[in-house]
């Protein structure tokens, strides 16, 4: 796994130790079941890590883009108030996409 959380690693992982457990039980080997289910369990952590950090990051963004609306409407920046709403509209989808 690498440094920051990745949600399509961690659903490959999830995906695949389910599969080597389903093979373990299947086949009676214990050892494919025990790594399966650990695998599984690392990969929804994962997955779950990335969601919460993708719902932060929209925060994040929601907020910072709310502000530059502002700043933008109240000294007549166009330019900063149209970057400020598109950043805020960013936000809210990256939060709508992580929603558990």
């Amino acid at each position: 796994m690498t440094n920051s959380p990745d949600k399509t690693t961690g659903q490959f992982h999830s995906t695949k130790g389910t599969i080597v457990e389903a093979v373990g039980n299947m086949t009676g080997a214990t050892s494919w079941q025990q790594s399966g289910k650990q695998e599984h369990a690392e990969g929804e952590a994962e997955y779950k890590a990335a969601q919460a950090q993708g719902y932060v990051e929209g925060v994040t963004d929601r907020a910072g883009g709310y502000k530059d609306n502002v700043v933008g409407a109240l000294t007549g920046d166009k330019t900063k108030q149209a970057a400020g709403e598109a950043r805020r509209e960013k936000g809210e989808m990256q939060q709508r996409a992580n929603e558990s």
